[in-house]
């Protein structure tokens, strides 16, 4: 017979990581839909973002420009994003957000 040991600690399910203020740049080169790639980033990964500024221009259903997010996320999260981003071929540069706080 196995009896719990009382020493034992349970951890929780979910470990939060720390997350980080990111400024994302990706640049569009009609590889991929621009409305296409918000809702992956949001859907599949979960992870919300702002959109700080948009060039998008449209040639035969085909986009391309930049796009600049503000997201908010753990570096884990941030790892599969890239992976995405570099494995569809799509140009992207992350720049920490550092905001200055008065008290």
């Amino acid at each position: 017979m196995i009896t719990p040991n009382p020493t034992l600690q349970v951890l929780p399910k979910k470990i939060s990581l720390p997350k980080k203020e990111l400024i994302l740049e990706i640049e569009l080169n009609g590889k991929m839909k621009f409305e296409h790639l918000m809702n992956t980033i949001y859907n599949q990964f979960g992870i919300c973002h702002k959109v700080l500024s948009a060039n998008v221009e449209y040639v035969n259903g085909y986009s391309f420009g930049s796009v600049q997010l503000y997201i908010n996320v753990s570096s884990e999260d941030y790892q599969q994003l890239e992976f995405y981003l570099n494995k569809n071929k799509l140009l992207n540069t992350m720049v920490e957000y550092n905001c200055r706080k008065y008290f």
